[in-house]
């Protein structure tokens, strides 16, 4: 799945906190997936600015390819059409969601 920093920093919001074990496994390993790398924090010159809101260089805006496998799939499915559900989705969270939910 291609996604740029701000898709992939909105996945790490809706992750589920709470689950089984067998998801919250997949959780974590989808975490360490889609956050960022050492090198990706260089390349994309990814600061903080204030209060827990983050800059980039334009590089950022590209999108990566991301492995995501078929349950993680189902994981942030689900996250989303709670979110949807609940009316609690945000206009950050619009192509996360066309992306993931076909």
């Amino acid at each position: 799945m291609e996604l740029n920093i701000v898709e992939r920093m909105i996945l790490i919001q809706i992750l589920p906190r709470e689950g089984d074990f067998v998801t919250l496994k997949i959780v974590r390993d989808l975490q360490g997936v889609v956050g960022f790398s050492e090198e990706e924090y260089k390349e994309f010159e990814l600061r903080e600015v204030e209060n827990g809101t983050y800059a980039w260089n334009s590089k950022g805006n590209l999108p990566k390819e991301i492995p995501i496998g078929e349950k993680a799939t189902d994981i942030i499915v689900d996250a989303l059409k709670k979110l949807n559900n609940e009316k609690k989705l945000t206009e950050h969270m619009v192509s996360l969601y066309e992306k993931f939910i076909k």
